[in-house]
């Protein structure tokens, strides 16, 4: 496949979109979104999903032009239903939210339940470090197959289950953005390796029989294989904890057998956002970022060509590298964005090398 431009794939996703029966708004949101995801080297949440979301749309458990309603309010606690609408829609509406409480009460917890996918995680973290504010985000998902299996488990039991830490930066454009799944890597990644026909790092899958594989294949079968957490018992710890916070404590719901093999994706979100000039001099805490980022940084190099960053900084730097040379997407992923588009009578040219 050759490299798309990002405008090219924007477009292609708005029409999309609109023709599954979006408003012009809602598509450009959601659409961008995705492509962002693509731009940031998070290609697991890139356009490769509009044929999932497609798909959940048809079979009625996704919903397009809702953005969900605030069911509860106590002012800076506030419990926000999606009401099935695109995640990157209520997720995004939810956030707004926090912002505005947070810079009116100086914290705000915001329970987000009933969404459907609701992206890149980062995503939400960015808005509030733009908005000069700090963040903590944990999300769960159920109504899918789990996937990531429990330290000493050979099954899986629940989701990858990401948590986001993001705050302003050294500079406006630099926010701090730690954006990561519990598991050694997201399942999307997965999606695009079975597609790409790559092989799985060791240490990351377990075959059906609960023992080590490299065959992305085995998160595609039944009996399923499972993802392993990062960082052995404390990455499942962490996992565990946010499948707690994000499904108990939201009231969107836990990983419970239940509430499995829908084959259709169910976020919760517990969101916490900070003014941190509440806290401390808003001028010290620009400085303070500052010169520990300069610190960090001047640590000498391990190997010439690979500086040392901030969390944020490899997705800015992939950013700049994609718009100026164009998306990669492989062919396997294409063929379905094409098919999926078909589905809705709007039809997707491959692009010219």
């Amino acid at each position: 496949m050759p490299l798309i431009d990002h405008h090219q794939l924007r477009h292609i996703g708005r029409r999309i979109f609109v023709a599954a029966g979006s408003s012009e708004d809602e598509a450009a949101i959601v659409a961008d979104h995705l492509v962002e995801a693509n731009l940031k080297g998070h290609d697991s949440h890139g356009v490769g999903m509009i044929p999932s979301y497609l798909r959940n749309l048809a079979g009625g458990k996704a919903a397009a032009n809702e953005k969900g309603r605030v069911v509860s309010d106590s002012g800076a606690f506030i419990v926000y239903d999606g009401a099935r609408g695109y995640g990157q829609i209520v997720a995004r509406e939810a956030t707004l939210l926090g912002i505005a409480r947070a810079k009116e009460n100086g914290v705000a917890v915001v329970a987000l339940r009933n969404a459907h996918h609701i992206g890149r995680v980062g995503t939400y973290g960015e808005m509030c470090a733009a908005a000069g504010l700090l963040s903590i985000s944990f999300v769960n998902i159920t109504d899918q197959r789990p996937a990531v299996a429990p330290w000493r488990g050979g099954d899986a039991r629940f989701g990858t289950n990401p948590v986001t830490v993001a705050l302003p930066g050294p500079s406006p454009d630099r926010p701090i953005v730690a954006d990561m799944a519990t598991s050694r890597i997201a399942m999307g990644k997965v999606r695009v390796a079975r597609n790409k026909g790559e092989k799985i790092a060791a240490e990351t899958l377990l075959g059906p029989d609960g023992q080590p594989t490299d065959d992305p294949n085995v998160m595609y079968k039944r009996p399923r294989g499972a993802l392993l957490t990062f960082a052995e018992h404390k990455g499942y710890a962490l996992a565990f904890i946010c499948e707690i916070l994000a499904g108990a404590v939201t009231g969107s719901g836990t990983m419970r057998p239940e509430r499995i093999d829908n084959e259709s994706v169910t976020n919760g979100m517990l969101l916490i956002v900070i003014d941190p000039g509440r806290i401390t001099d808003r001028a010290w805490l620009v400085d303070e970022i500052k010169a520990m980022t300069d610190y960090v940084t001047a640590s000498p190099q391990r190997k010439a060509d690979e500086p040392v960053l901030i969390p944020g900084d490899p997705e800015r730097i992939m950013r700049e590298k994609r718009i100026a040379e164009g998306v990669s997407v492989d062919g396997e992923t294409w063929r379905e964005i094409v098919e999926a588009a078909r589905g809705v009578n709007v039809l997707v040219e491959t692009p010219a090398s």
